[in-house]
């Protein structure tokens, strides 16, 4: 018996209306386009998740496991062809959305809520990290957008930083991929080192806080430091996190303007006010100005995780191991002296400011 396709086939094209087969040809382009290389991406998150719950991965976020996930797949398996479109959607507009969604894990009443003194630490060590990064990353030779990457996911939040701030300066995947690995691992260190170091240094737990939320690198990252000294410790470090965050939007809008006077064609620079930046301090002030269900707010965690996730994933898979390795290891020492400097010009901010 004929299929239903098959039947489709077999009438005339003239019998069929124009519209309809327009409408049919862009479902198909975006069938063909699109949907595999969004499926290989939620694959790879998938797998992500899963292996974070793994003994032994849990000190990974996913977004890192995608990210290493999607390396090891391209770089083995190879990246089928039909699924870049797909990825590339992931990488960009996924990646916009999850920006904007993080807007619902701070409110301006949590930022001072630490005092204009924790405010002030928290600003001028992500100012001056940022500076000091990029500074010697131009000396040492570090390619300008790579070190401006390694400078924005160590000063601000880690991987969602680098995405945030790719956006507007537009490096290669490779670079992106090296600067999430780059700051994970000194992240990792910072996390599981920095508690350690406390009654050494003679931190209380306010003060604990406050060096973990200005310092560490990853939101999760800086949670797992803090309650590892304590409730009081956590809470302070997560709010101190959360204010380094709501300074993504100025920061990218800064590098913006420094992109469009940077460029000789004026009328192709970049905006300096992208939409996800615009939208992402409408978000906040939505959340400080209406009290969200704590429902909806785990939603829209869980949902910020698994886009943010998803785009890393998809740079992952774009991510040649031989460009890697081009890198050399100067960005590398650029990561390990950039996180030597916020960990202690942060430490020197908490105890003497």
């Amino acid at each position: 018996m004929p299929s239903a396709t098959h039947i489709a086939n077999d009438i005339p094209k003239i019998l069929i209306p124009a519209d309809l087969a327009a409408s049919r040809k862009r479902l198909d382009s975006v069938w063909n386009g699109i949907i595999p290389g969004i499926v290989l991406v939620a694959m790879i998150t998938a797998v992500a998740f899963s292996a974070h719950n793994v003994s032994g991965f849990a000190l990974f976020s996913p977004m890192i496991l995608a990210v290493v996930a999607g390396m090891v797949y391209s770089n083995v398996l190879g990246t089928p062809v039909h699924a870049k479109a797909g990825i590339a959607f992931s990488q960009k507009r996924l990646l916009r959305f999850a920006i904007v969604l993080l807007g619902f894990q701070l409110t301006l009443g949590q930022v001072v809520s630490i005092g204009a003194g924790g405010v002030g630490i928290v600003a001028a060590t992500l100012g001056a990290t940022f500076l000091f990064t990029v500074t010697l990353g131009r000396l040492i030779g570090v390619d300008r957008k790579l070190a401006q990457l390694i400078a924005a996911g160590t000063s601000i939040c880690g991987a969602s930083a680098i995405v945030a701030t790719n956006i507007v300066t537009d490096a290669r995947d490779e670079d992106v991929t090296y600067a999430v690995a780059s700051i994970t691992l000194f992240g990792t260190v910072a996390m599981l080192g920095f508690p350690l170091l406390a009654p050494l240094l003679g931190l209380d737990q306010h003060a604990f806080g406050l060096w973990a939320g200005a310092s560490i690198h990853e939101v999760a990252q800086v949670i797992g430091a803090g309650f590892q000294n304590g409730t009081q410790s956590g809470e302070i470090a997560t709010v101190a996190k959360l204010t380094r965050v709501a300074m993504l939007a100025p920061m990218v809008i800064a590098l913006g303007l420094m992109a469009r006077r940077g460029s000789r064609d004026q009328s192709a620079a970049r905006p300096p006010m992208p939409w996800f930046v615009a939208a992402f301090i409408a978000v906040v002030a939505l959340n400080s100005l209406v009290t969200m269900p704590a429902e909806v707010k785990s939603a829209m965690a869980l949902a910020t995780t698994i886009m943010l996730t998803m785009g890393l994933a998809a740079m992952g898979l774009q991510a040649d191991i031989s460009q890697l390795r081009s890198r050399g290891l100067r960005p590398l020492a650029l990561a390990f002296c950039a996180f030597l400097f916020i960990g202690g010009f942060s430490l020197m901010l908490v105890k003497f400011a």
